[in-house]
């Protein structure tokens, strides 16, 4: 089947990829949703904070997700949901298959929505038994709004993300007892609202610089062992402490959906886990664009739509206008800055740069280098777990070789 745009994903990002795509004049396009319905990680989300940015009002994730799916059902766009893709080549073919069997669309453009996964407790290497009380808190998430089931009376989480902070203020709506939060590093990952509305509202101790050294337990968790780490993230012998719980959550970072942009030879990046972009999220495959948290791991929603919105124009002009000659120049991470994106820049119009610092810190100066300009941007406090954005004029990116943005103490 030929198709002018396939979008993979039914979550935020596709929803308004696709939305930006129609109003650009697509026509023929399809979002491909592997689950029941679509709104991705949103459908679970059922703490309000969404939308503040950009529809001025404190919203659901279910409300979000509402608002997007009744744009995309005005617009008579088709969601194939229960639908997987198993492969997608350069060439553009994306495979799936449903309850109707395999079948394969022929794209003049695709976009990349799926979307990201947490990291599991595998991939921690924690000593001890593997009893039952182990889950990630997103899937404590949805056990808890989705399906209506406690999954602990007394827990511990590990990591300080977003999710992992969300649900120890929900576990104790619910009932259960959080005895902690641990955070291997000196400074939480997740927002600084989070912290404040999630753990100190409720009393609930964050111990950074400390993770769990060991879970202990056989049929089912009876407790944790957590200690103390050095600078190299070492524990430190001595400070080890039980704590009796029945339940562990995991908030320990998120893995972009990349399988299939790699199976299409798309090559990542090794800070984002996403693929390279340029300013309209194309990929280095001519007509495959790239956009939400597949791309890159956001904190708010709100930034998910407006990227993917970036993604269905660009995507819209490429199948109308076909591939574009234009100078792209390299966007380089300097000090104290994990990461920039896009990683390549179009001279002669306007970008907005997304990046992370590496370290938080109070009065801080953002610097951007672009040829022989610099300018700083001056910043109350920045921390790793907020990402910060700039906007780079076009009259600055010209004659520029690259741009570099970085992050100083303020004097």
């Amino acid at each position: 089947m030929k198709k002018q745009l396939v979008i993979i994903g039914g979550g935020p990002a596709g929803l308004a990829a696709a939305i930006a795509a129609y109003d650009a004049g697509v026509r023929d396009l399809t979002i491909i949703e592997r689950e029941n319905r679509a709104g991705g990680i949103l459908k679970q989300c059922i703490h309000n904070g969404f939308g503040l940015t950009r529809f001025r009002e404190s919203m659901t994730g279910p409300e979000y997700a509402q608002r997007f799916l009744d744009e995309v059902n005005a617009r008579g766009i088709k969601i194939l949901t229960n639908t997987t893709v198993t492969k997608l080549t350069k060439e553009k073919r994306v495979t799936c298959i449903n309850e109707n069997g395999v079948f394969t669309f022929e794209a003049e453009a695709v976009i990349l929505a799926m979307g990201c996964r947490e990291r599991s407790k595998g991939a921690l290497n924690i000593a001890g038994t593997r009893p039952s009380g182990l889950f990630s808190a997103g899937t404590a998430q949805k056990y808890v709004n989705i399906f209506g089931h406690l999954p602990g009376k007394r827990v511990v989480i590990l990591g300080s993300g977003d999710i992992g902070l969300i649900m120890a203020r929900r576990m104790t709506l619910e009932g259960a007892k959080v005895e902690c939060v641990c955070e291997i590093m000196e400074h939480s990952s997740g927002l600084r609202r989070n912290i404040a509305q999630c753990l100190d509202d409720f009393g609930i101790p964050l111990y950074l610089e400390h993770t769990i050294a060991e879970i202990r337990g056989k049929e089912r968790v009876e407790g944790v062992i957590i200690v103390k780490v050095d600078g190299a993230k070492n524990p430190i012998p001595g400070t080890e402490r039980e704590i009796s719980c029945d339940t562990v959550l995991f908030s320990v970072g998120l893995i972009p959906e990349n399988e299939l942009a790699k199976g299409a030879g798309l090559a990542l990046d090794p800070c984002t886990k996403g693929c390279f972009v340029d300013g309209n999220r194309e990929t280095e495959i001519p007509g495959i664009f790239a956009c939400g948290n597949v791309l890159h791991v956001h904190d708010l929603v709100d930034f998910v739509s407006e990227e993917a919105e970036i993604a269905g124009k660009a995507a819209a002009a490429f199948i109308f206008q076909g591939r574009q000659e234009k100078t792209l120049i390299p966007v380089k991470a300097g000090e104290n800055v994990s990461y920039v994106l896009p990683q390549r820049v179009q001279t002669g119009k306007d970008v907005k740069l997304c990046f992370r610092v590496k370290q938080a810190l109070r009065g801080a100066l953002i610097r951007v280098e672009a040829g022989g300009s610099i300018k700083t941007y001056r910043r109350i406090a920045v921390a790793p777990g907020e990402m910060e954005s700039v906007t780079v004029k076009a009259d600055e990116l010209s004659g520029a070789q690259n741009v570099m943005i970085s992050m100083v103490r303020e004097e």
